[in-house]
């Protein structure tokens, strides 16, 4: 039978159809013979030809994967053998690899300790002075990649092994395989193997670097280790953090080695800055990065070639995860330095680097640097070179994106510059002109109503590119800007709003096939149209615009405008839900099948696993011929245990996000009419909270927040039994899932997500989601957890200091974490939250102290005040803030005091909060706090916290009316209105002038004239609520009905647009 298993299998390499049919039947019917195990081994040892004994070594580990309950125990131990011989007679590297395979295969089946014969082997080849027993040895990698675990309680015993291969330098093709089996085992490794593991890291560098000298691509996908190394929870690396820095920079800087391999060494150290930043400034790394960074940032590209895009990785990393104040004084002083360089490449690296600081360190750059780093930027505008005015567009997009609100005060010099530029759109190059849209995009975009007296101009200049240019690429750019521009302008757009709707359609109709990323940034400025021009204006657009997507998903099948109309739809949902409720069963189809779909997906295949192979693992015969055939197939389907890895196309997973971030606003907006929808969106989206991807991850729980908000809104409009039971399944469900993510998500953005949502749900849900009554208890530990920074996405855990300085990031995860303090006090009685808040306060305090930054005294204070005006309307929140008023209040009176405006805003407006809260309780306090807010008043020039002072007064009298000494208080208080900048304060003012004219009616009447004219600066505001208005309208009409004299001298004082504005209020219904 062997010779002719052998025959069979040489006719399947034949180039004739008929001669492959004929062998395929012959195989079909030696395949059910009892004698085919022991004959595929005898071909795998005995056949003298490469490609057969590879053949019968993949077609045996294929029936072990399937078969092995069939494979008589016999013929189980003599395979066991025969492939161990094989190894030892084997010179073909390929048949070694499939024997390799085969190898796993079995010890899948046959653990370790069922197979003695095969660490004997290893052991006794690893010692072998023979280079090809070594070569082979390292070949049995393989085996730790398909069942790590069953080997577990032997990885100690694997390592002295892999320790005894990484010393025979000599021998780089073993090298190369012993560091991919340690890659394959770090994953798994635990504290048992920390020691072992920590050992052979030296030698692993140095079996690195030999492996660099022999063979760079191999040497690139060997240094994968590292990453895996610093990313195994057990700290293996920390001991050689040096040591890895120094390889890695020593490979980075090299310009004789490949770009690939140069690169894997600096993703490394961006690796390493990511998750273990606290070690590298422990052990002074930082400054030795940067000095071997900075000449390849500035480096000029080699002739011909263009400007590389992300050399600025590394640094944009560290101000991620590292504190500004360390990562500035080592990075400022080479920074300066190239700024001021001849070299126009060394001007573009210092500007990149501080392009790239904006992200992470945006608070200090705001509070500490902005004017001479906006001024390097600004001068680098009008540099000679284009290289470095590109460079200085790049940042000032950067800092308008996230320096705000501080860059946008610059407006007056800034615009004009940029206006500049745009002024020369045909002379320039695409590149020079997309980095001038950006900055412009970005800067426009925070601006609000200051951009009115530049939107003639601007508006003349994007319909001048839509118009005029046959450049696709600068008609995407104007549509893109016009996006920006909207969301600044708002409602000032109205009037060019009619000829951009007619740009959009005409591009959102054509049919060429180069027309399609101009239709999908038409589809997302549409968008924004319909979140900003104003309901009024989009809304008798808004079905046209559903049917619009819709005709494009069904004519297009491209993944880009797919996740563009489900924007269009999410937006469309907040203006007019009612268009979308006709169509909500096409949209939500596309949708949730852009959630299933493995489109742009790319399986990694093993070596020779590309082609399926030869199994009988269902016992009929049917299943026997598809398999023979699909042995036949030039393109069969592999098997998941095949697959090594998987890539997917950025488009795909773009289109998952948007599909999970539309679906939860869609069902949130369109309420009831979602209903028979979201169960099915419900599933798809919760089975996304695994996705590798880490965009994916936080859309998907960000609408299951979303989910969980809807069914309350449904619940709420129509309180039923079954309504509130589907609420109830739902929250059971997310809530648990949001608890225990967010303990083990490794990127800090998707717990940001996670928190944010379950910070959503409470806020909406509020007691619903404490039902269950193990619930307060679960979300207070998670919230204490990430104040202590004990997450897995948080580098510390139990050894971290709360004293020493971080990355803001990881300060802004845990200022997501206490805003939902304030939520849980307002949503659970406060006797019941009252032992929880007492283990959380002092967290929340210690950021309080002047050591402490801006940022982290503001978060701290603003948090202790929302805390206590949550406590202002739950059962038993005055006792509560009673008995915290002699903590609470020395903090928040010594923030009245601080330097930073901000502290002082939200320290003033804690104090309001607790006189509200506690009321009687505090009475003794009174004075004193009233001291404090007059001295602060007598000084404070900062707008905002004049209009906090005003309502903290306000909260006083609310608090204890008979407390206040009202003659001298409320006229200081009325003086100080109309409110310039806090609008929300409005309310709480002007509840309060309406219970003043109840209590002392005479004492406001003296007042009226001031009171009248803030009246009329609220009245018709955006910004303030319906309320109020109401609020303040009651009062004005008691003025006028009681006291008309009075009120009619007031309302003359006022300008003819304020009489005009008070008495369309006064006379509406």
């Amino acid at each position: 039978m062997t010779e002719e298993l052998e025959r069979f299998l040489l006719q399947l390499t034949e180039p004739d159809n008929a001669v492959i049919q004929q062998a395929t039947e012959q195989l079909k019917q030696a395949f059910k013979q009892p004698a085919i195990i022991p004959a595929l081994c005898a071909v795998m040892t005995g056949s003298q030809n490469q490609q057969i004994r590879q053949s019968a070594a993949v077609i045996l580990r294929m029936r072990v994967k399937k078969q092995w309950s069939k494979i008589m125990p016999n013929d189980r131990e003599s395979l066991k053998a025969v492939v161990l011989q094989a190894f030892v007679q084997e010179t073909e590297h390929t048949v070694q690899h499939s024997l390799s395979q085969l190898c796993a295969m079995l010890v899948k089946h046959e653990t370790p300790e069922r197979w003695p014969a095969l660490l004997q082997f290893l052991n006794d080849a690893t010692k072998s002075t023979n280079p090809q027993e070594r070569q082979r040895t390292a070949c049995m990698k393989i085996i730790q990649s398909n069942q790590t675990p069953p080997s577990k309680p032997h990885y100690c015993q694997l390592l002295q092994l892999f320790s005894t291969v990484l010393r025979d330098l000599s021998n780089p093709t073993a090298l190369y395989y012993c560091i991919l089996s340690i890659t394959t085992i770090t994953a798994y490794s635990g504290t048992e193997e920390m020691n072992p593991m920590r050992a052979i890291i030296p030698s692993l560098i140095t079996a690195l670097k030999h492996l660099i000298k022999a063979d760079q691509d191999k040497a690139s996908e060997a240094m994968e280790v590292l990453n895996e190394l610093i990313e195994c929870e057990v700290s293996i690396i920390v001991p050689h953090v040096a040591e890895i820095v120094r390889f890695c920079l020593e490979v980075g800087i090299d310009t004789t080695h490949s770009d690939s391999l140069r690169v894997k060494a600096l993703s490394c150290i961006t690796f390493l800055v990511k998750l273990k930043s606290k070690a590298l400034l422990k052990e002074k790394l930082l400054n030795p990065i940067l000095q071997a960074i900075f000449p390849i940032l500035t480096a000029a590209p080699p002739p011909g070639e263009q400007d590389p895009e992300d050399d600025e990785d590394v640094i944009d990393t560290m101000a991620l995860h590292m504190p500004p104040e360390k990562l500035f004084q080592q990075l400022m002083p080479l920074t300066q330095a190239c700024l001021a360089s001849e070299n126009p490449y060394q001007r573009k690296g210092g500007l990149l680097c501080l392009a790239v600081l904006a992200e992470g360190c945006a608070d200090h750059i705001r509070t500490k640097m902005l004017s001479p780093m906006l001024q390097a930027v600004c001068q680098s505008l009008s540099d000679s070179n284009q290289v470095v005015r590109c460079a200085g567009l790049f940042a000032l997009g950067q800092f308008s994106e996230h320096l705000q609100p501080e860059v946008s005060k610059y407006c007056s010099e800034l615009m004009p510059l940029l206006l500049g530029y745009l002024s020369s759109l045909n002379d320039a190059k695409v590149g020079h002109i997309t980095k001038a849209f950006y900055a412009l995009e970005n800067f426009m975009e925070n601006l609000g109503s200051d951009i009115e007296p530049y939107l003639p101009t601007l508006m003349e200049t994007m319909f001048s590119a839509l118009n005029n240019t046959e450049n696709f690429k600068i008609r995407e750019l104007a549509v893109s800007a016009i996006g920006a521009i909207a969301n600044a302008a708002k409602e000032l757009l109205v009037p060019y709003f009619p000829p951009i709707i007619e740009s959009l359609k005409g591009f959102l109709t054509a049919t060429a096939e180069e027309m399609r990323s101009l239709q999908t940034q038409s589809l997302d400025t549409l968008s924004v149209l319909a979140r900003t021009i104003g309901k009024d204006v989009f809304s008798p657009l808004a079905a046209e615009c559903v049917q619009l997507g819709l005709n494009l998903t069904d004519t297009i099948d491209d993944p880009d405008l797919r996740r563009c109309t489900y924007c269009l739809y999410s937006a469309i949902s907040t203006v007019s839900p009612e268009c979308l409720t006709p169509h909500l069963t096409a949209i939500t189809t596309v949708m949730l099948h852009a959630l299933k779909s493995n489109e742009g997906i790319t399986p990694h295949l093993e070596e020779d696993k590309t082609f399926v192979l030869l199994d009988d693992e269902e016992e009929n015969e049917e299943t026997d011929e598809k398999d023979i055939d699909d042995f036949t197939d030039d393109e069969p389907k592999p098997d998941v245990e095949d697959i090594t890895g998987f890539s997917v196309e950025n488009a795909y997973i773009d289109e998952k996000e948007d599909a999970c971030d539309a679906l939860g606003e869609i069902a949130f907006n369109t309420g009831i009419a979602f209903q028979e929808f979201l169960e099915s969106s419900f599933q798809e989206v919760y089975e996304m909270r695994d996705y590798p991807h880490e965009d994916v991850r936080r859309a998907a729980f960000s609408a299951m927040g979303q989910f969980c908000r809807a069914q309350h809104k449904v619940w709420k409009e129509n309180q039923t039994e079954s309504n509130h039971h589907a609420l109830m399944k739902l929250l059971e469900l997310v809530m648990p899932v949001l608890l225990e993510t967010v303990r083990t998500e490794p990127e800090r953005e998707v717990a940001m997500a996670i928190v944010e949502s379950m910070n959503n749900v409470i806020k909406s849900c509020k007691g619903e989601v404490f039902k269950n009554p193990t619930r307060l208890k679960e979300v207070c530990f998670v919230i204490r957890d990430l104040l202590k920074k004990k997450m897995v996405c948080q580098d510390g855990g139990d050894d971290a200091d709360d004293e020493e300085q971080q990355a803001e990031y990881d300060a802004m995860l845990q200022e997501y974490a206490g805003e939902g303090i304030p939520l849980l006090a307002a949503s659970v009685p406060a006797d019941s939250f009252a032992p929880f808040l007492n283990d959380l306060l002092p967290l929340i305090m210690s950021k309080a102290k002047t050591s402490c930054t801006e940022a982290e005294r503001s978060f701290s204070l603003g948090t202790i005040g929302e805390i206590l005006q949550a406590l202002v309307s739950v059962p038993g929140g005055r006792g509560l803030a009673g008995r915290l008023s002699n903590r609470l209040l020395p903090v928040l009176v010594a923030g009245v005091k601080d330097r930073d405006a901000e502290v002082r805003n939200n320290s003033v407006f804690g104090l309001g909060c607790l006189a509200e809260a506690a009321g009687p309780i505090v009475v003794s306090d009174y004075p004193m706090m009233l001291s404090v807010f007059s001295n602060l008043l007598a000084k404070e020039t900062d707008l905002s916290v004049i209009d906090n002072l005003c309502g903290a007064l306000c909260r006083m009298i609310t608090g204890n009316i008979d407390a206040v000494p009202l003659e001298q208080v409320v006229p200081a208080l009325v003086a100080r209105l109309p409110l310039k900048e806090d609008m929300e304060e409005n309310k709480t003012v002007f509840n309060c002038l309406a219970r003043l004219y109840t209590h002392s009616p005479a004492l406001t009447v003296k007042l009226m004239k001031p009171i009248v004219a803030a009246s009329t600066h609220i009245l018709g505001h955006k910004d303030v609520d319906e309320e109020t208005q109401r609020t303040t309208v009651m009062l004005m009409r008691e003025f006028a009905q009681s006291h008309s004299a009075d009120f009619q001298a007031s309302v003359m004082s006022l300008s003819g647009e304020q009489q005009a504005k008070l008495s369309t209020a006064m006379s509406a219904s």
